[in-house]
């Protein structure tokens, strides 16, 4: 397995613990679970940032530009709503 495909699958399982852990906060019964999901979320998310950061820094995780026409033909049809 070579560093690319490792990092992939951080990113990947990254994702998951974020996942979990907002789901923890949105169905924590008490304040004091509330707050420990949500500071673990937080920091999920930091972690998954550097994770996709140094990904972008080698290529391996790339981000088009939206193409502003689709953005304006989504931005009409929901702003409709």
């Amino acid at each position: 397995m070579d560093d690319r495909n490792l990092m992939e699958n951080m990113l990947l399982l990254e994702k998951g613990v974020c996942d979990l852990f907002m789901h923890g906060t949105l169905e924590s019964s008490s304040a004091d679970v509330h707050q420990a999901f949500s500071s673990s979320l937080n920091t999920a998310l930091d972690i998954q940032e550097q994770i996709y950061s140094k990904m972008e820094q080698r290529g391996w995780y790339q981000s088009e530009q939206a193409d502003r026409n689709k953005m304006d033909s989504v931005r009409m049809k929901f702003g409709s709503c």
